[in-house]
């Protein structure tokens, strides 16, 4: 007989799926329907509403063509089917009520002899910091007209792409080094405040596998936003609150494995936010015996005071309130240098570490998978699903079985767990560069990690922008 007595207790909740905002307040939980019915949330009222946008271009002859004439077509709305929703396009008069104004002056053409030329290059390494110095040759000219364009799509042959999109090497005196082009590019780029957009030749010519509407509700959501645009808002926020992100990474040019630099992404409750560079500090694996970094007292109270003097700076006032989410335990030393400094900005804070979870799942005795949503709690620890099932929408929008984020920290008082959860699920679905319904991980964190891999290209002695829509 099995005694059940010391089986963990084990509960469950569904907290529902966050509402959004869009113009004239309307509110949906589906950013394509909520753009689709009522229109982008800075539209009405007309809150950093980008009514025309001018488009530039670099890329080859061909390449250029292909772009402009997919992005024209799309434009007036693609057609959509019973698992994809139609693209409403983006158009003065429906869509996302904002018109896209293209000019031969705003492309900047690789021609045959250039590309050819990189393409002859022996060595990796050159061959790739060729390829950003051409690109920024390109993206130098375009910002020096009297009207330069707003918004710069990057589309590049295939060849280039394939000869040039990474560069592993050994450098003399930091060892193996890996590049990416788009990180290259993007943290290049950032010197002329252009914000850009990466895409292969495959989006635009037919190629790509994914549903026709589904390309262009991506594309086009992104480039609304990285126009000045929200495509939506988050609604159950608290205000006054802040949110902060942080993550790790080494920068380019540090030494081998010891060098890290914290980065933080700051938001408020209107799903605005600030990109932040952390300070250096040294990690040594073998010495602490884990790949994950962590803060020293004095490196946490750095990182607060660093985020909440520019927030202030930013908003013109200090926060109400202050949420760190992070995706590591809150070491001792850490735990206090965040708690003691927070004390002094802020009555309310909540420290939370939020862990990706492949080992602990929640089945269910229907053929669906886990609802989004749904919270449960083995013992006193809580686990929450972030994808799976929508209920409300009867779709399940992943491509593999889903797993819940485990709370593996939650330090504060003052916040039900609920309240947490339900803004983690909200956080979800703040990533402007996708009309996806949400993600995995709330968009502090996603943010976070995201800019890390361009900001690690960036010199020291360059100060980063801080505003994401350069960094995606």
């Amino acid at each position: 007989m099995n005694d059940t007595h010391n089986l963990p207790k084990i509960t469950c909740q569904y907290l529902g799926e966050p509402l959004l905002s869009f113009a004239d307040d309307n509110q949906h939980i589906d950013p394509k329907f909520g753009i689709s019915n009522f229109g982008p949330k800075s539209y009405r009222p007309m809150r950093r509403h980008p009514s025309l946008v001018r488009v530039g271009f670099i890329g080859s002859a061909e390449t250029v063509e292909v772009a402009q004439k997919w992005i024209e077509k799309s434009a007036q709305g693609v057609a959509g089917d019973e698992k994809h929703p139609a693209f409403p396009g983006y158009q003065k008069e429906r869509g996302f009520f904002s018109e896209l104004v293209f000019d031969r002056a705003w492309v900047g053409q690789l021609n045959r002899g250039e590309i050819e030329d990189i393409l002859n290059i022996k060595s990796d390494r050159d061959r790739f910091e060729a390829t950003v110095k051409l690109l920024e040759s390109k993206l130098d000219l375009l910002s020096r007209k009297d009207q330069p364009p707003e918004y710069v799509v990057v589309t590049l042959p295939d060849k280039l792409i394939k000869k040039c999109r990474v560069a592993d090497y050994k450098d003399s005196q930091l060892g193996e080094t890996h590049r990416d082009l788009r990180r290259a590019f993007k943290s290049m780029a950032m010197k002329y405040r252009i914000p850009t957009q990466l895409s292969e030749l495959e989006t635009f010519d037919g190629r790509d596998k994914d549903h026709s509407s589904k390309i262009a509700w991506n594309f086009f959501t992104g480039l609304y936003f990285k126009a000045g645009g929200f495509p939506w808002g988050p609604i159950g926020l608290q205000p006054g609150s802040c949110y902060i992100g942080v993550s790790f990474y080494r920068p380019l040019g540090s030494t081998l494995s010891t060098m890290q630099t914290s980065l933080v992404q700051a938001f408020d409750e209107h799903g605005d936010g600030l990109v932040l560079r952390g300070h250096e500090f040294s990690w040594d694996v073998n010495k602490e015996g884990t790949k994950s970094p962590h803060l020293t007292e004095e490196q946490a109270t750095k990182l607060v005071d660093l985020v909440l003097t520019k927030y202030q700076e930013e908003m013109g006032q200090l926060p109400k309130r202050v949420v760190v989410h992070k995706t590591s335990r809150y070491w001792p030393a850490e735990k206090n240098g965040f708690e003691q400094t927070l004390r002094k900005y802020v009555n309310q804070y909540d420290l939370v570490s939020l862990i990706p979870q492949n080992t602990v799942r929640l089945l269910i005795s229907n053929k669906y998978p886990p609802l989004r949503n749904t919270r449960f709690t083995v013992e006193n620890i809580d686990y929450l699903y972030t994808t799976g099932f929508i209920a409300e929408l009867n779709q399940f929008h992943g491509m593999h079985v889903p797993s819940p984020i485990q709370i593996a920290d939650h330090i504060g008082y003052d916040t039900p767990r609920e309240t947490l959860l339900k803004e983690i699920l909200i956080l979800t679905k703040m990533n402007w560069n996708s009309s996806r319904l949400g993600g995995l991980l709330p968009i502090t964190i996603k943010f976070s990690q995201l800019v890390g891999d361009i900001m690690r290209e960036i010199p020291a002695d360059r100060e980063p922008l801080t505003n994401f829509k350069f960094y995606i």
